[in-house]
């Protein structure tokens, strides 16, 4: 015979270690298990091999009392049952979810990246012509007021810059019954994306958290609902290079603009340095600029430049579109327009993308860091010459005859006496080092270090310098941007997502619901709602407000202020009986599944009616009975039932009332409220009380005798609690300030505000949470989390034509009743 032993360190029981100490559900473990043992609620805890909730004494396990039976079993059949000691093991229970609409690892790499909708005041919009908005970086402000993620800090009036990165429109969340919500369509876009595509943004987000120094930070996306589209939403300095440029040229050019004078070079070096640095640092976090323009720097208050990652993506925009819509010499000409600049080998590689064949070029030149050294080196060079320097693009192009090649050294002789008239011979070694970034073969150009010190050289010549740039550039993978997918123009994509379009969307399906099948028969509610194949139906026929709603013996009851208590079918949601009686409203309604079912209700004169529903339905109840009346109170407000056959009375004079279901009569009043009991609810044999004194407390069934109050700590501002939703782990309340708070396994988890306005009503169904009030809509949130934490996530939301008073989700569908007297069903169907 095995002897017992404690269910927590299974060690056999003795006189001595492992003391069997007896609970109040007559359970028992040893007392240093039992001491061990959290307590999530004050003074009580959860036993450990049944899990009920009961009571534990402040003196601590001592005061228990022992299983002698237990004891006396152990010892008589094993004097030394335990000879050595044993680690007591940890029970890590996990709270499994049902299957989400994207993975949790999806979810927790991206949602820290969406910004609230009204995070961003935009500053104007853009007439929609084509590709006018995607080649555009919008402006806009931070809204000190929003709700921000705390991994940003935020200046007041902070500006930002926004570039378009995705589309909220057709994402397939469009539903006459489901507003979406806006996290879910911004996540919805972002899973929807090619893959290329979102790598390529995770990159960009990846490189700002590590906040580098010479780099505008990524704040993350934020989605215009108004226009419909998803903006990556970057940092925005109030220094504009162009607006430095203008003020060294008024102050060192000649008046016919060509360049900067000889006593403009120290200017011309303190930017330069700031360029070439900000440069190096996007190298060092592995992108390739591959196009840059005067627009692509910025500087902050203190005179530092910085790379603007959005105005690098909408220059690459630009360039891609003028090549796919212009003939090369146009699209080189709006380049020069924009003061923009890319190596040849990059020009040679677009349009090589785009299929026009080459026939005088043969070579095959790398794409790297050398490619922006070009770039970067016609950006000082137009500094320094002028109009003189973009004049010479177009002559190159209209020599005939002769091979890229030839054409590329012809213009580098032209620069150089540009150079030599507008330098002279003081400045060689600064010529010479530009005409070397210019050359045709990429590993022939210097590196941008070399770059930065013969720059530096033309304000002092230090003997040592402390910045070691070799090793920031020193990345072994790459990204180029303007020929990655964010500056890929959509008339591009065209082809592409006519030729995956299905593909795409059966694949996304089955990641997240599994296999497609041709004909879809049984629906998940919430898949159903989100694909618009849920309906519903109204059923009419109270005349007040709907105050309860229960289901139970085949049939739908819902019960009501006009006193009267509706019996609908489940089959087509007809009207098939009412029962009429109660002289007051009737507060609440229960459903009782025994031989014979019964349907209890409550109202708020104090009266308790049990109804029969043996058929054919009754007019009259089976039995009837009244608490005591009490002019300062207001009857009853909540009903419950518990396996024991009592019913229990949440009352406006501050109590819980237990009845005897037999004989109606009063067992016994558990009182410790402070206001009006308005919700009950039980689980694991423990009765949760909810009230408008702002507390839960929870009572044990077993003798009816308190076990401990919930909520007292959580709020220094009282707000009454409506309504209760229990399972096994988890508790949530709903209060009258429209939000909800949420224990997990006896801990407080987070507190959120989820309406406007009181919620007073609220359903759980394994993973979904429904909640519905004052504001006149319906909520659906997705219960994410683990045994430390609970992310309730934000689904959608039904717009609705009246206050919504009760809820109730039962075999795939959704059941809401309303002020007005309306309820009505959600449910899935073709």
């Amino acid at each position: 015979m095995e002897l017992p032993e404690c269910p927590v360190c299974l060690q056999n029981y003795d006189g001595d270690s492992t003391i069997p100490r007896v609970l109040a559900c007559g359970h028992s473990a040893c007392q240093d298990c039992l001491l061990k043992l959290p307590q999530r609620y004050a003074q009580t805890i959860r036993c450990p091999a049944c899990t009920q909730l009961v009571k534990f004494p402040p003196q601590g396990p001592s005061v228990l009392p022992k299983n002698i039976d237990l004891l006396s079993l152990c010892l008589s059949q094993n004097p030394n049952p335990n000879p050595y000691s044993n680690t007591s093991k940890q029970d890590h229970r996990f709270f499994d979810f049902l299957p989400r609409f994207w993975s949790d690892e999806f979810y927790a790499s991206w949602k820290d990246w969406v910004l609230p909708n009204d995070a961003v005041l935009l500053d104007k919009r853009v007439d929609e012509e084509r590709g006018a908005g995607f080649c555009t970086v919008f402006g806009g402000k931070i809204d000190s007021s929003s709700k921000l993620p705390c991994r940003v800090c935020f200046g007041n009036d902070q500006r930002v810059s926004l570039v378009r990165v995705g589309s909220l429109m057709g994402l397939g969340l469009d539903d006459a019954n489901l507003k979406v919500s806006y996290v879910v369509r911004v996540l919805k876009c972002l899973s929807g994306m090619r893959e290329e595509l979102r790598d390529e943004l995770g990159l960009i987000l990846r490189a700002s958290a590590r906040q580098c120094r010479k780099t505008g930070e990524v704040y993350g996306f934020w989605g215009d609902l108004d226009d419909g589209f998803l903006y990556m939403a970057s940092e925005r300095m109030d220094g504009s290079f162009l607006e430095k440029l203008g003020d060294l040229s008024n102050g060192f050019c000649g008046e016919d603009g060509d360049g900067l004078s000889k006593d403009g070079v120290s200017g011309f070096a303190l930017i330069g340095i700031e360029m070439v640095e900000a440069m190096v640092s996007l190298h060092s976090e592995g992108f390739i600029a591959g196009c840059v323009g005067f627009s692509c720097f910025s500087f902050d208050y203190l005179g530092h430049g910085y790379v603007d990652m959005n105005e690098v993506l909408v220059t690459g925009r630009k360039i891609r579109k003028s090549i796919a819509d212009e003939e090369l010499e146009v699209a080189i000409g709006d380049l020069l327009e924009d003061n923009a600049f890319m190596s040849p080998e990059l020009w040679l590689e677009l349009l090589q993308n785009k299929g026009i064949g080459l026939e005088r070029d043969k070579s095959g030149y790398s794409i790297g860091y050398s490619s922006d050294v070009w770039s970067l080196a016609c950006l000082l060079l137009r500094i320094l010459l002028g109009k003189l320097f973009t004049e010479e693009f177009p002559n190159m192009i209209k020599e005939k005859g002769s091979d890229y090649l030839t054409l590329h050294s012809i213009w580098t002789e032209r620069v150089s006496s540009l150079l030599d008239t507008q330098l002279g011979s003081e400045y060689a070694r600064l010529k010479d080092i530009l005409l070397k970034c210019l050359v045709y073969d990429p590993e022939g150009r210097p590196l941008l270090t070399e770059l930065r010190k013969c720059i530096r050289e033309l304000i002092t010549k230090p003997q040592f310098d402390l910045a070691s740039l070799d090793r920031a550039v020193q990345v072994s993978t790459s990204c180029c941007i303007i020929l990655g997918e964010l500056c890929q123009f959509p008339k591009e994509l065209s082809k592409t997502q006519e030729e995956d379009a299905l593909q795409g969307i059966e694949a996304a399906v089955e990641a997240d619901f599994g296999p497609v099948k041709e004909d879809i028969v049984d629906k998940n509610f919430l898949e159903g709602l989100f694909e618009g194949l849920v309906k519903f139906k109204d059923m009419q026929g109270h005349r007040d407000c709907i105050t309860g709603i229960t289901v139970g013996g085949g049939f739908l009851f819902s019960s009501s202020f006009d006193k009267t208590i509706r019996v609908w079918s489940l089959q087509d949601f007809s009207h098939v009986h009412t029962f009429e009686g109660h002289e007051h409203k009737v507060m609440a309604i229960i459903f009782v599944n025994q031989e014979q079912p019964l349907c209890i209700s409550g109202d708020s004169g104090g009266g308790i009616f049990v109804w029969g529903l043996s058929i054919p339905l009754g007019r009259e109840p089976l039995k009837k009975w009244y608490e005591q009346k009490d002019w300062r109170y207001s009857g009853i407000h909540a009903l419950c039932l518990s396996s024991s056959g009592y019913v229990y009375t949440g009352c406006g004079d501050k109590s819980i009332k237990a009845w005897s279901l037999r004989d109606g009569l009063l067992e016994c009043a558990m009182n410790g409220h402070k206001s009006v009991v308005s919700t009950l609810a039980i689980c694991d044999e423990v009765l949760y009380s909810g009230s408008w004194d702002g507390t839960i407390r929870l009572w044990s069934l077993s003798d009816h005798t308190a076990l401990t109050v919930v909520g007292e700590e959580t709020s220094a501002v009282v707000a009454s609690v409506l309504s209760l939703s229990v399972d096994r782990h988890m508790l949530i309340a709903a209060y009258e300030n429209g939000c909800i708070k949420v224990w997990r396994n006896e801990v407080f988890m987070k507190s959120i505000q989820l309406h406007q306005g009181a919620i007073f009503a609220i359903g759980m169904e394994g993973k979904w949470l429904f909640t519905g009030g004052w504001d006149k809509t319906l909520n659906i949130q997705e219960l994410s989390g683990d045994e430390f934490h609970v992310d309730p996530r934000p689904i959608g939301s039904i717009p609705c034509s009246s206050v919504i008073t009760a809820l109730l989700f039962w075999q795939g569908k959704l059941f809401v009743g309303y002020a007005n007297g309306l309820l009505k069903v959600y449910y899935c169907g073709k």
